[in-house]
């Protein structure tokens, strides 16, 4: 969480002003929220004190992956978390994201989305690596054929990482399995 502050700040990024009003609405309870209405909205608007982005991929004015970039190329400390209707594709392997949820998503999602990120800035980088490289791979397992699956050297390779990381974990955290069952457990894909 941002220093000086009990309450998580999250910043909710959407052209669409009625979706980036309505998930702000959802969360005002739960964090301090923030909204802009596209992606150089979104640039002007972030600084220090966010602790996570709820990112729409698809703005008019600059695209979710363009904002997800120059985000990373800034020296913020804040997690993403790309929540659009773009059913994600090989593409996301090169993106830089936390999470990736497919819109609509319930409420209850969302903060359990949103408070595992929080958790993973309290822990090292292994669990925000194995958590990226999880939800890419649930994502792709789920829009491609098993046979896809299997013949992708890349997949294959993730996969791979995704054990070694989890193995490296492995007693070193104590609640690791109650925040994997919770990830698992997220509606990543429209109802």
């Amino acid at each position: 969480m941002s220093s000086g502050s009990d309450q998580a700040t999250v910043l909710v990024v959407d052209d669409e002003e009625e979706v980036a009003d309505v998930y702000a609405l959802r969360l005002r309870n739960e964090y301090e929220t923030r909204t802009a209405y596209g992606g150089e909205e979104a640039l002007e608007t972030i600084d220090e004190h966010v602790d996570v982005v709820l990112l729409d991929r698809r703005m008019p004015d600059i695209a979710g992956d363009e904002v997800l970039a120059e985000i990373r190329a800034k020296p913020f400390d804040c997690k993403v978390i790309m929540l659009t209707a773009v059913d994600p594709g090989m593409d996301i392997l090169e993106m830089d994201f936390d999470d990736y949820l497919c819109k609509p998503v319930e409420k209850a999602d969302l903060v359990t989305a949103i408070d595992q990120q929080l958790q993973v800035q309290r822990y090292d980088d292994r669990l925000s690596e194995y958590l990226e490289v999880t939800s890419k791979l649930a994502l792709l397992e789920a829009e491609l054929s098993p046979q896809e699956v299997e013949a992708s050297d890349e997949l294959q390779e993730l996969a791979a990482r995704a054990e070694e990381l989890k193995a490296e974990m492995d007693g070193t955290l104590e609640e690791f399995d109650d925040i994997e069952t919770a990830f698992q457990e997220i509606a990543r894909h429209p109802g």
